[in-house]
């Protein structure tokens, strides 16, 4: 009897979300079309990190090869995009990776992910928002920080900021009111914000090659040293561990790929797009679009900004705080300052609406579904908009910002966003290989187009997808040469299996990696590797779903393997202090959880009366 009560349990934690993609009863409005989620894409993701990330990392990382560093960071970033993208077809629903968690692998991860999100996105729209308030005071000559620290100063170091951020608030109430506005014209203004900051950077990258010397790719170790000597008046050999050894690549391949990894954080924002499934006219089509529209134009930006600042001054000599008004002013051109600070502000305009965009709709997709608390998912009749979600988003930002400085926060951010990027990944590669149900998210997300075209064949497809199929025995060659050309119950097992266990491998490996990088771990790695490709290769030889959708993710299952390991890395990565602020954070989300939304849950209702519906019948029967 306690047996099956924790059978029971477990099967309540990992309920899955049916969704029938084939009916639209949003209660939001469908009005964003391809370039509404192309700006929406590129004005998160694009902020204010343009103009000061290049600095930093040229400098102290990766020199002339920081445009390296920007294309590997793009190639793990569209890893993670092309997942996306292909969920986005899949469930052209509201509710980004925590909904595609619930339709894959159950509730309880779907909470978490969604839990961490509204996290991510909280702390990134109260840091962007000071971030706005200190450049804009920056420009002004710093008279608010100075009247902040003469007549509002808060005594607690290491607890609340130096002074109560007012002009941080007030931006967040004016974009929040923005947002309940309407969806429609949050992204016209978004557009036009986004539209200025490519022009300006467009400024930036003629300016670069127009001011320009080829002769800064290519500096001596001799350069290096008579121009830092004469600065701090080091040796030669502190001079190497300073500023490398000079040409293109100046601290070798270790340091692009250390630079690389700091740039991955620079394209993180296009999962927003994902959370507009129910605002977009045709999500199946322009949600893959966007995103991958987006981190194109994201890459061509960072690329061609960082090739013009080490071009136009050595890497060693540019400034990390605000490299382009440096490099400008080191060219002559100071009044170009001017360009650059409008653009930075436009760049974190749109930054934050970036961040306050998708989480008052991951509150509301979790509230919808019973996991939080319902009234949360109140939409306004006129307008469209989740009201009251996008009010208590806003204003729990809004406190943030006011009181805390939240530089200990932001890495907080990193471990929601790598953690909902691997979840995808992973869920992509379980559903390509699962046989086909009714009404489920993973059923067809076919274009209207497709549907007309090939309604007959469809309809062939679905009946023979459902027929009774004889249960097949576990043995080797069942799972290395299945007999099915389409996938069954047993080949999505195996894949499952097989997921569970790269997963595993991956985690347990970066942890080690993560505590201790000696020769023994190049053993475990070694080991490690050889089982990811025997499982992987496994996944390869199950037979795939041969549901049409208007986008796929290419190489399966090698493509979201390497996206899992690469924000599994990322993730390890971070300091302790990160994961005890973590478990507190997922403290409190369990709380809830357990408390109300396990309880609360709209599948756990389906399941009741389903259940019910079943035990009414057996009754009848019997008394037949």
């Amino acid at each position: 009897m306690e047996c099956q009560k924790m059978i029971n349990f477990g099967n309540q934690l990992l309920r899955r979300k049916n969704v029938d993609c084939t009916r639209d009863d949003s209660r939001l409005s469908r009005c964003l079309n391809t370039f509404d989620l192309v700006a929406l894409g590129v004005g998160s993701t694009l902020g204010a990190g343009v103009y000061v990330l290049a600095g930093a990392v040229a400098r102290e990382n990766a020199g002339p090869a920081i445009v390296i560093s920007f294309l590997i960071a793009a190639l793990a970033s569209v890893l993670a995009g092309l997942c996306y993208g292909e969920f986005g077809a899949r469930v052209p629903k509201t509710g980004s990776a925590y909904l595609y968690s619930y339709v894959t692998v159950g509730e309880l991860w779907a909470f978490i992910t969604g839990w961490n999100l509204i996290l991510s996105y909280i702390i990134g729209t109260s840091s962007v928002a000071r971030a706005w308030s200190a450049t804009f005071d920056e420009i002004i000559g710093q008279h608010i920080e100075e009247f902040c620290k003469k007549y509002m100063t808060m005594d607690a170091p290491g607890v609340l900021a130096r002074y109560p951020d007012i002009f941080a608030v007030v931006i967040i109430i004016i974009l929040t009111g923005l947002l309940i506005f309407g969806v429609k014209e949050s992204a016209l203004v978004n557009k036009v914000f986004t539209c200025i900051n490519i022009l300006v950077l467009g400024f930036v990258m003629v300016s670069g090659f127009v001011k320009g010397s080829i002769q800064n790719w290519q500096l001596t170790e001799q350069d290096i040293y008579n121009i830092s000597h004469d600065v701090y008046g080091h040796n030669q050999t502190q001079e190497e561990k300073l500023y490398g050894v000079g040409g293109f690549m100046p601290y070798g391949w270790k340091g692009v790929l250390s630079g690389a990894a700091t740039c991955f954080y620079a394209f993180v924002g296009f999962d927003c797009i994902a959370t507009t499934g129910e605002e977009v006219k045709n999500p199946q089509k322009a949600i893959p679009i966007g995103i991958v529209a987006s981190l194109l134009i994201c890459f061509v930006a960072y690329f061609g900004v960082s090739a013009a600042l080490t071009l136009m001054m050595p890497y060693y000599q540019l400034d990390t705080n605000s490299p382009l008004p440096n490099a400008f002013k080191y060219v002559g051109w100071d009044g170009a300052n001017y360009a650059v600070a409008v653009g930075s502000l436009c760049a974190l305009s749109t930054s934050l609406l970036g961040s306050m965009f998708p989480m008052p709709r991951i509150i509301y997709a979790m509230a919808e579904d019973g996991l939080l608390f319902k009234f949360l998912a109140k939409v306004n009749e006129k307008r469209k908009t989740p009201v009251i979600a996008t009010v208590t988003s806003g204003g729990v930002a809004a406190v943030m910002a006011f009181l805390f400085d939240l530089k200990d926060l932001v890495d907080l951010m990193s471990i929601g966003t790598l953690l909902a990027y691997s979840l995808v990944a992973a869920c992509v590669l379980v559903l390509r290989y699962q046989p086909e149900q009714p009404n489920l998210a993973y059923q067809m997300a076919r274009t209207t187009e497709e549907t007309d075209n090939n309604e007959s064949v469809s309809t062939s497809e679905s009946q023979t997808g459902f027929l009774p199929e004889e249960e097949e025995k576990c043995s080797l060659k069942a799972i290395l040469c299945p007999s099915n050309s389409d996938p069954s119950k047993f080949s999505g097992s195996v894949v499952n299996v097989s997921t569970f266990v790269i997963g595993f491998l991956i985690v347990v490996s970066c942890i080690l990696t993560a505590f201790e990088p000696n020769i023994l771990i190049k053993t475990v790695w070694i080991i490690a590797v050889i089982l990811v490709l025997l499982v992987s290769f496994i996944i390869w030889k199950q037979p795939e779903s041969k549901t049409k959708l208007s986008f796929k993710v290419p190489l399966l299952p090698i493509l979201p393997i390497v996206s899992i390991f690469v924000n599994v890395y990322l993730m390890m990565q971070l300091d302790m202090g990160t994961w005890i602020r973590f478990a507190v954070w997922m403290l409190i989300g369990f709380l809830i959880y357990f408390t109300y939304g396990i309880w609360h849950s709209v599948e756990a209702s389906y399941a009741a009366s389903a259940d019910a519906e079943r035990s009414t019948e057996a009754g009848s029967n019997s008394c037949k």
